[in-house]
């Protein structure tokens, strides 16, 4: 028997509005939660005993939704969040091709651009990549991961030439004559990026062990996978019963390529690996614009309403395995219009199999999602993981490309928890960095990086934020017995904290620091 006691903290339980000053952990599970003079009297005489000293303890933090390997694959990647100008994205590649010594026929791969910080809003071209100081095949990816620059040697590895067709449900940027200029968004910049050279198994798995620490340093303790190829479902089997592994890892199998790469029994964990269900795409993104939308984007093309990726009776066939499969489906909604077409197409398919099963489908992003949507998910069981953190990275984008009424509702957690729907909320990693707290931030006050308000009336209670990263999140993995709050029972996959975000300032919750994150009672981050 292994105990350990947490006592003389401020301890945010999650169940109902429960708040008590120790907790008893024995091997690996919260065995009792209570007073301190409870919880000291009641334990063995070999337990640990650690002081909090006055800090805050919660469950820890779940991902709802990201993309664990992803993480991993751009840990050897330049990363070019953050640049203002060409001249810096070509710095940033220069640097790391010299840090690296690359020969000149390696692949070069940046990731993390935003058009939106760059002159005039352009994305790069292959033109602006060419440079003498840079012979290599270079692809750069958006920080949506739904669009990307090529320069002209990689375009010639690839073989895209003037008579490439464009894909379904992709573009091709072109000059005058046709010729591909570099850009290439949703499926024409999606098939290059999966078609790059794969590292070793063993480096992999290095990246994966390095990926974890990304996450627990944010006090999560379990992840998401959330569009896993066959080959990556392998590789995380093999990972998560590894002793390398201590993060929990949940794995969605594309539902296009890889709908075989799911366990019979999607909720057992092999080790600290487990299958969840599906995961379908059917848009883009709403600050690359690409984003399926009811009413066009402001500027640009009259009339530019984004596009879909599928038509109706491919998405019908899609959810069709899902349901018939009685797994859960995850699908990814940006703009108004792919929510309708999730809305309308998995009801129509729901009642025609005559399916009852709680399958609890996730409508993954919600950023431009309606009221009378909401009103329709709830009964459907639909839950919505809100990507609410774009309030503080794209907030003024989109004010620019939808206007001040649209723009300022996205993500409206308010009218989504005023409906009845479960809710939870997530960070898309690598999108943006897996910060729990920020993202709480975000949804309390609803601030732009400029400072603007983001629709007030949309904002929610800090303890609604914190059920939306804990407890909500637990629901929608179908753990809620096992994670989600601090209860007899259930894992002690728990988080501390430097402060009680149920007493600071609103405006001082994305500065409250992760002390220690823990897994099944073990310490698997700790600050320094």
């Amino acid at each position: 028997m292994n105990q350990t006691v947490y006592y003389n903290g401020k301890i945010i339980t999650m169940n109902g509005e429960q708040i008590v000053e120790a907790i008893l952990v024995e091997d690996g599970r919260i065995r009792e939660v209570g007073s301190n003079n409870e919880i000291l009297n009641r334990k063995s005489p070999e337990a640990e005993v650690i002081n909090l000293e006055g800090k805050t303890m919660l469950p820890a933090f779940i991902d709802p939704h990201s993309h664990f390997t992803s993480v991993a694959s751009m840990l050897d990647k330049v990363d070019l969040s953050g640049c203002t100008s060409m001249e810096e994205i070509r710095t940033r590649l220069k640097e790391f091709r010299k840090a690296r010594n690359l020969a000149d026929d390696a692949f070069l791969v940046g990731t993390g651009y935003d058009h939106n910080d760059l002159p005039g809003y352009r994305h790069p071209t292959a033109a602006d990549l060419d440079d003498p100081e840079l012979p290599n095949p270079i692809i750069i990816a958006h920080a949506s991961g739904h669009m990307g620059t090529a320069n002209t040697r990689m375009l010639e590895k690839l073989g895209i030439t003037k008579d490439t067709p464009d894909p379904e449900g992709g573009v091709y940027g072109r000059l005058a004559d046709g010729t591909p200029n570099g850009y290439m968004e949703e499926n024409a910049f999606i098939h290059v990026a999966v078609a790059m050279p794969v590292p070793t198994e063993e480096e992999i798995a290095v990246t994966y062990a390095e990926a974890q620490k990304v996450y627990a340093s944010h006090g999560i303790a379990t992840v998401q996978d959330g569009m896993t190829s066959a080959e990556n479902a392998v590789r995380l089997e093999r990972f998560g019963q590894s002793e390398a592994c201590y993060l929990d890892i949940v794995g969605y199998a594309d539902l296009r390529t890889a709908t075989g790469a799911i366990s019979d029994d999607p909720y057992t964990y092999h080790g600290h690996y487990r299958t969840g269900g599906y995961k379908l795409f059917l848009d883009g993104s709403p600050q690359g614009r690409t984003a399926w939308m009811s009413e066009p984007y402001l500027g640009g093309e009259p009339g530019y309403c984004g596009y879909p990726i599928y038509q109706d009776d491919q998405v019908c066939e899609l959810i069709r395995v899902a349901i018939s499969r009685e797994k859960q489906l995850l699908t990814h909604c940006n703009g108004d219009a792919a929510s309708e077409q999730l809305l309308r197409c998995y009801t129509k398919v729901k009642e025609e199999l005559g399916s009852t099963a709680e399958l609890r489908p996730v409508m993954v992003h919600c950023q431009t999602v309606r009221p009378d949507q909401l009103d329709r998910m709830a009964p459907l069981g639909m839950i919505g993981s809100f990507f609410v953190v774009h309030t503080y990275y794209w907030g003024d984008v989109h004010i620019r490309n939808f206007g001040e009424r649209r723009g300022k509702m996205i993500s409206p957690m308010r009218a989504a928890i005023d409906r009845g729907v479960v809710y939870t909320m997530h960070q898309d990693t690598p999108v943006v960095p897996p910060d729990m707290l920020l993202t709480i931030w975000a949804a309390v006050n609803r601030i732009s990086k400029n400072g603007t308000e983001m629709g007030a009336d949309q904002r929610i209670s800090v303890w609604e934020a914190l059920r939306g990263v804990t407890i909500n999140a637990a629901y929608q993995y179908f753990e809620e017995k096992e994670k989600g709050s601090i209860e007899p029972g259930k894992r002690a996959d728990l988080v501390i904290l430097d402060r009680n975000p149920l007493a600071v300032p609103a405006m001082e919750l994305k500065n409250i620091k992760v002390l220690e994150t823990i897994k099944d009672g073990r310490a698997i981050y700790r600050a320094e």
